[in-house]
């Protein structure tokens, strides 16, 4: 939990990661031993703490060294271990109660999934290498043999999977309790120690009979964290070097998804949810959903280039079968994007990949031993020059498999040819996509009346300064007005003004390593597509997870929105939803409740597109404001869980500038219409404020405004708007916790205000003048 300002989910690092690999997976303890000489070169790039012995973590993830876990189980337990077995590395509190229930707990799980536990072992450690920040944390670390006798590698993995969740549940309030690694297939050894101090500590890893074929190593650099066990890389699969600026949005998606997550192999996956931490690093949450997509079936490449697509919309020369590879499974998954370079292995594919804009460097070398060495630098052990067969690095969206059973390197054309031929994409996307192609000319949406326009310039605060200075360059040059720097305004909370909702929320900006994106140069990697559509069960490929309608951009002209509100497709049935209220009749608060409950009724009835419109407002109705209905909309169906079978557009005079049209898609829109801002334009045209063709002034304002959400996107280094959307990339300031847990689960709000009857004052007094 949070405590004062400070906010455990805003854990950032840099790092230096690496792996070794043996091509024709021959395990051997040289490989082990170069793989800690690779780590401890990178000792630079981790944090090290001022007693000099303390780092920020470090650690080795290997595939399972068989032979030396039969071992040690013959001396330890005298048992002879079943071909299917499994070890779990694990931290346990220091009190000998808690341990107990923890252990207890942890048996439990496991006998429930139908393995058996051979026992415990306590992991032989050196704790005086550790310095004094480490020491006083310092974790108890048990090892559990698990046995697996008739049970299949997949079958296995899905116990451990639950096991895990189980054991995770029954234990959440030990604080100390933590699952290093719980697999058949490889074991983590990892802690706050130095690199050069790693086998000093752990015996085992100097023990000639421990062999591996693969070994992904670490070292962390964490930039506003204080060093913890638990957070020393790499985790269960992958370390990182970066961060993942979209964490935010993946971590609700994963919760939304949930619900229709269906595989054989995991059959009781609601039971095991949130299948994704929000308590760990923004790494962990990423390593979480590759072990969910992996276990449950889906196959490594396919699972890492939904997670971590390349930039592929903007890319004129890409081959269009591997485009409808991407475009396929974009509506599925949203990018797990930011500056990120990950390394991983689950025993058999030793991985590298980096992300579309490719910040964090990544060099490969195979020498003639057989080994290939992959790390953040070149030359991290001492191979001889003359001994290395060839080199390389793996740049911007590339991606680099090792499979040690076949003996196979796989670069990324190799993988990409692959995965475009496992199914006809083009060809589902051809028969079932549809893509809006919208126009300006000639088909207007019904409007507002001339005589009316006043009223409702006047009720969603549209003041002459707004038309002068934000609408009327929009409309001439397609580009937001240049003002000078700094916000003098009051805070909203303070101001004696009614201020509309946009105004409490302020934008976050990409902090620590990571640069922001440049949106005018790196344009090839941005993209606002939006698709439309039911997200479908990721575990299975078929022709009708490529139904869906496609829009260049969540910003919708008149024949757009006429055309979306139209569609005469089957599964895209379209409800209108009234946000107005009588305040009479009800208060604010009952009024945003039941727009939500409508809304679930609607998609239960079969709805895909709900038009949230605060069109209807007279003398006796007032609008709820759109932000505070797409919040509230957006989490009850989350946590009713058909978050995914609807899509949110919102028909609204609230939103006309970058930045409120942003509040709107970072908290679940999915696409807007900002019928007012249309409607001003029209009277600004008609009165010669602003001259020029309507059709090319309204076509002038949505490229401005696009241009606005590229920018307010690349300054949290972000580069997909369906990563942006539902991220909730913002901080509230003087918003009160009721309106908060409503609306906008999750958003710190430090200084609390306005709650329902505040909001809801301002309306009325805003009505009275209208």
């Amino acid at each position: 939990m949070s405590a004062g300002l400070y906010r455990p989910e805003e854990f950032r690092d840099n790092c230096g990661f690496g792996l070794i690999a043996h091509i024709e997976g021959q395990a051997s303890h040289r490989l082990l031993q170069t793989a800690i000489e690779s780590l401890t070169c990178m000792t630079h790039r981790g944090g090290i703490a001022a007693d000099g012995k303390t780092g920020d973590g470090c650690g080795l993830l290997m595939q399972m060294p068989s032979e030396f876990i039969r071992t040690v189980a013959r001396e330890q337990f005298s048992a002879e271990l079943d071909e299917r077995f499994a070890i779990g590395q694990i931290f346990l509190s220091t009190d000998s109660t808690r341990a107990a229930a923890a252990r207890s707990n942890m048996d439990n799980a496991l006998v429930e999934q139908g393995v058996s536990v051979v026992g415990w072992r306590e992991v032989p450690t050196d704790p005086s290498v550790c310095g004094e920040i480490a020491l006083a944390t310092l974790p108890r670390i048990e090892q559990v043999f698990i046995d697996a006798p008739g049970l299949s590698s997949e079958q296995l993995s899905s116990a451990l999977l639950v096991a895990r969740r189980k054991a995770e549940m029954a234990n959440e309030a030990d604080k100390d309790f933590y699952i290093c690694s719980l697999s058949g297939r490889v074991i983590s050894y990892k802690g706050l120690m130095m690199p050069v101090d790693l086998t000093a500590f752990y015996p085992d890893l100097g023990d000639s009979r421990l062999e591996t074929a693969i070994c992904v190593f670490h070292q962390r650099f964490s930039t506003n964290t204080m060093p913890r066990w638990p957070l020393a890389q790499p985790f269960r699969l992958l370390a990182h070097n970066g961060e993942i600026n979209t964490i935010e949005g993946n971590r609700n998606w994963a919760d939304a998804r949930t619900a229709a997550f269906d595989t054989e192999r995991l059959p009781y996956i609601a039971d095991i949810a949130p299948l994704v931490n929000r308590t760990g690093s923004d790494s962990s949450s990423l390593d979480n959903m590759l072990d969910v997509l992996l276990t449950g079936g889906v196959d490594m490449a396919r699972a890492l280039r939904m997670l971590i697509p390349p930039a592929w919309q903007n890319m004129e020369s890409m081959d269009p079968d591997l485009r409808a590879f991407y475009e396929y499974h974009s509506m599925h998954m949203e990018p797990w994007d930011g500056p990120a370079g990950v390394v991983l292995t689950d025993g058999r594919y030793a991985v590298c990949l980096l992300d579309r804009n490719g910040l964090r460097p990544a060099r490969w070398v195979t020498t003639t031993d057989g080994f290939i060495t992959l790390a953040s630098e070149i030359g991290t052990h001492g191979y001889k020059p003359e001994d290395v067969i060839a080199k390389g690095r793996v740049g911007p969206g590339q991606i680099l498999m090792v499979d040690t059973e076949t003996g196979e390197v796989l670069e990324t054309d190799e993988i990409d040819a692959r995965l475009k031929a496992r199914h006809p994409y083009k060809q589902w996307l051809r028969e079932k996509a549809q893509r809006i192609e919208g126009t300006f000319g000639g088909e207007q949406a019904p409007g507002v009346d001339i005589e009316a326009l006043d009223a409702y310039m006047k009720m969603f605060q549209v003041s002459f300064e707004e038309r002068d200075q934000v609408l009327r360059p929009l409309a001439e040059s397609g580009n937001e007005a240049v003002g000078s720097m700094g916000d003098d305004t009051p805070m909203a909370v303070l101001s004696r003004a009614e201020r509309s909702l946009y105004d409490y929320f302020r934008q976050k900006f990409a902090q620590v390593t990571n640069p922001p994106i440049d949106p005018l140069r790196e344009t090839i990697v941005m993209s606002l597509e939006t698709d439309l559509g039911g997200e479908k069960n990721i575990f299975h490929e078929g022709p009708e997870h490529a139904d869906r309608v496609i829009l260049t951009s969540p910003v919708l002209s008149q024949g757009k929105f006429n055309t979306l509100m139209q569609l005469d497709r089957p599964g895209f049935k379209v409800v209108d939803i009234d946000c107005t209220y009588d305040p009479f009749a009800k208060g604010l608060r009952q009024a945003v409740e039941d727009i939500a409950a409508q809304a679930e009724q609607a998609v239960r009835d079969g709805a895909t597109i709900l038009i949230l419109s605060d069109r209807a407002v007279s003398k006796t109705r007032l609008p709820v404001h759109s932000l505070l209905v797409t919040g509230a909309v957006h989490h009850h169906l989350i946590k009713v869980g058909l978050r995914i079978d609807a899509n949110l557009v919102i028909e609204t005079a609230t939103a006309r500038d970058s930045h409120q049209i942003a509040c709107l898609i970072g908290f679940g829109a999915t696409a807007i219409y900002p019928y007012l801002a249309y409607e001003v334009l029209g009277d600004l045209i008609r009165n010669g404020e602003v001259l020029g063709e309507p059709s090319t002034c309204y076509k002038n304002y949505r490229k401005g405004v696009n241009k606005g959400l590229l920018k307010i996107m690349s300054k949290m280094g972000i580069s997909a708007v369906s990563s942006y959307r539902g991220a909730q990339l913002f901080e509230a300031v003087g918003l009160a916790r009721e309106v908060i847990d409503l609306a906008f689960v999750g958003v710190a709000s430090r200084i609390e205000g306005a709650g329902f009857a505040e909001l809801e004052a301002d309306q009325k007094a805003l009505a009275r003048r209208a």
